[in-house]
């Protein structure tokens, strides 16, 4: 069975396909998205600096991952990215910032996750795809499902002004995200 905590060593590394670098300098859309913690929340209205990792999906513990979820390059490590983000969190809201997680799976999918991996931010469901049409967010194709690659974003003020794209490994997103948050905070 395949350890969804753990991230193998060789795995294929994304490549820059420019599917996201027209996000720098996009307003965050006003959409209402349904978060883990019951709230709805509307990105597009938020007037702090906020963090969204999208990510195309986690895994569940003994539940089978689709077939060669492996070799699509930046498919793998939404569980290590998000318990990254939780074991980093602390350290990026001392800097004034919200994180929140998204992706397609439907709230009560991500519920379990955020449960098992005790996630101390909300995950929005993006269920019907309304966030990544809005932004034009990249996608992929994998077991019938239309699912986010991997993109990270910071918005000041609705405006977002740093993307991380590809993410790879998943798991040092958050040490990108903290660099990024000095970088900008030093040119305000």
């Amino acid at each position: 069975m395949t350890n969804v905590y753990e991230l193998p060593k060789d795995l294929p590394v994304p490549q820059d396909d420019g599917a996201a670098s027209h996000l720098i300098g996009q307003q965050l859309p006003s959409i209402a998205l349904t978060a883990t913690d019951g709230s709805v929340i509307d990105i597009g209205t938020r007037v702090n600096t906020v963090v969204i990792y999208c990510y195309p999906m986690t895994g569940q513990p003994n539940v089978p991952l689709p077939d060669g979820w492996d070799q699509i390059p930046g498919a793998r490590g939404c569980t290590p990215q998000s318990c990254s983000f939780r074991d980093h969190h602390q350290e990026i809201r001392t800097l004034g910032v919200e994180v929140m997680g998204l992706s397609v799976q439907s709230t009560e999918y991500q519920k379990e996750m955020v449960q098992r991996l005790h996630l101390p931010f909300p995950v929005l469901s993006d269920e019907n795809l309304e966030f990544q049409k809005a932004l034009k967010l990249p996608t992929f194709q994998a077991a019938g499902m239309t699912l986010l690659k991997r993109v990270t974003l910071i918005a000041r003020d609705g405006l977002i002004v740093a993307v991380h794209y590809p993410v790879f490994p998943s798991d040092s997103d958050p040490q990108w995200v903290i660099e990024r948050l000095r970088d900008l905070s030093s040119q305000t």
